[in-house]
């Protein structure tokens, strides 16, 4: 005859051998005897239809897509955007990167200027073409840099887009290394170039979450010629440096004439609104190895040592 105890006493082992199996145990081998969020989700979507489970109400609050877009949740959501991208480049070990921005609009050579709207931006943009070359080719450097450390060191970051972002990517490709893409959602239809590695290709509702992961890892960063995004992301990166926010690291422009083209950095120091020293926080470079033997020597490294 079966008793209450003895049924008891059966499931008491059969719990205890599983818990003796490790089953408790989470990825990072941690002790979690608590069910997992994941568990009750399945569950939740095999609960008899009924008035009161087809509720809104009733859903799981982590699975409920509508709260969560709620104007409330707005803190979550921030906080959402940025651990999901920590997490997998810490999971990953990144522990370095080296930041390129500059223009979506900037066409690989022999490529047509696609956006552009006339016919001096068609000449103009198809001759910043070498913009694309010489990031193409600095992103080689980095990356061949990066081999040494087994990717962890010195990953080339981009906004995972077309032009100068593509190009950064695509260097890192050809010389076989991992690249971070960090692509935004936008009115019009944008998805990443085909050369960020997949797993590392992460998309961002809030600008403000993206500029701070392009900066959270960086031991550089390079601003190539583009337009509003890149000067956004530019004078963002100086004023964290100018006011001690962020440790000085190399910030290096490239091409000199189209920076003081567009921007009179010495009228601001003239003028008084920065201090004459601020004018030393910026690099000029024309080339992708003049950009990589200003890191190099910033962190004495062998400039020779990537080919």
């Amino acid at each position: 005859m079966k008793t209450a105890s003895g049924g008891l006493a059966r499931r008491k082992g059969r719990s205890m051998a599983r818990l003796k199996n490790g089953k408790h145990r989470r990825k990072d081998g941690s002790w979690d005897p608590l069910k997992d969020s994941s568990t009750d989700r399945q569950t939740a979507k095999v609960i008899p239809r009924t008035p009161q489970s087809a509720s809104s109400s009733y859903t799981l609050a982590y699975v409920d897509e509508e709260f969560l877009c709620r104007e409330e949740l707005r803190p979550v959501r921030l906080q959402l955007e940025l651990l999901k991208t920590e997490m997998i480049l810490t999971e990953r070990n990144i522990k370095s990167t080296v930041v390129m921005f500059g223009g979506a609009r900037i066409p690989a050579p022999g490529q047509a200027a696609w956006a552009a709207k006339n016919d001096m931006q068609k000449k103009n943009l198809e001759n910043a073409s070498i913009y694309y070359d010489q990031a193409r080719r600095f992103a080689q450097l980095c990356s061949n840099q990066s081999k040494a450390s087994d990717y962890h060191e010195y990953v080339v970051v981009t906004g995972g887009g077309p032009g100068v972002m593509e190009a950064g990517n695509r260097g890192a490709a050809d010389v076989g290394a991992p690249s971070i893409g960090l692509n935004i959602v936008l009115p019009h239809e944008q998805a990443p170039n085909p050369y960020v590695t997949p797993e590392l290709s992460f998309n961002f509702h809030y600008f403000a979450i993206r500029k701070m992961h392009f900066l959270m890892r960086a031991k550089a960063i390079t601003i190539f010629p583009g337009g509003f995004g890149t000067l956004d992301e530019f004078f963002e990166a100086v004023t964290l440096i100018q006011t001690k926010r962020m440790a000085p690291i190399p910030l290096i422009l490239f091409s000199k004439a189209f920076w003081h083209d567009i921007i009179n950095f010495e009228a601001l120091a003239t003028f008084g609104t920065i201090a004459p020293e601020d004018l030393d926080l910026l690099h000029f470079a024309e080339t992708a190895e003049e950009a990589w033997q200003i890191i190099a020597d910033f962190y004495d490294l062998d400039a020779e040592a990537a080919p």
